[in-house]
Parts: structure tokens; sequence; C-alpha cells
């Protein structure tokens, strides 16, 4: 993962590939896919595929957020959860 920023100039880590919290938004290679049952198709709005980074980053972050509390509060399962939905 690797450093981004949204367009507001927040920097967050957007992983290279992934679903985005169980929507049919998929990342693959850097680039947003819509994927359904019939296909997928690649999205190219920069302006929803902007919206896509910045909700990715804030879920990134809330994930990392929760991993911290876990840690804090002596979870065991902390470590192996982190980024897992």
């Amino acid at each position: 993962m690797s450093p981004r920023s949204n367009s507001s100039s927040v920097p967050f880590s957007v992983p290279r590939s992934g679903r985005l919290a169980g929507s049919p938004a998929v990342r693959r290679d850097g680039k947003w896919c819509l994927v359904v049952g019939s296909g997928s198709v690649i999205a190219t709005d920069p302006a929803f595929t902007g919206e896509l980074d910045r909700f990715a980053a804030l879920m990134a972050a809330a994930d990392q957020s929760v991993a911290v509390l876990r840690t804090a509060q002596g979870d065991p399962l902390a470590s192996r959860s982190r980024g897992r939905r």
C-alpha cells in the first residue's frame, strides 16, 4: 500500500486491490470496476472514482483506528483481524 491523497489533500493509504465494504465496487490493479453476476465495467469518471478512493481511504483509516484500540485494550485478535470485515 502506498500513501495517497484524496481531493481535499488528506493523506490516506488505499489498497491497490480489493472489494469496497461489500459493494459492487472492486479495485483491481489501481483501477475501480463495478462487478455484478453478469460481468464488470471499469469506472472511468474522475469524480466517481475520486469518491471511491476517498471512501476506501476513510474505511482503511477506520480499520486502522479499530486495530489500535483493540491493541490498546489487549485484544488478542487485534493483530489477526486487521483490515478484515
